[in-house]
């Protein structure tokens, strides 16, 4: 299964937040992203896709929220309960 848009938007989106004088509504719009990839994916999905190899613009938009405190707090702080919740109900999680 190929890697969905929303995963490439929000990678690119977080990845530009660092450079962008919009941090916060890059952020935010990144965080909508995989609130909706997570709304909107079944539970068979998000288990493969756990498996899958990350992009390199996925790994470079963790790198960043690795060094950006205020970005990372943002950004968890707004996916946090809606990924939660869906791990949650997918058995993912305990």
């Amino acid at each position: 299964m190929k890697k969905s848009i929303g995963i490439a938007v929000f990678a690119s989106s977080v990845v530009f937040a660092g450079i962008a004088t919009g941090q916060g509504m890059l952020l935010d719009f990144a965080a909508d992203k995989v609130i909706q990839k997570y709304a909107t994916a079944t539970c068979d999905q998000l288990k493969q896709q756990k498996d899958e190899l990350k992009s390199d613009k996925e790994k470079e938009a963790i790198e960043f929220l690795r060094n950006d405190d205020q970005a990372r707090q943002a950004f968890l702080t707004k996916v946090a309960a809606p990924v939660a919740n869906k791990l949650f109900e997918c058995g993912m999680i305990p």
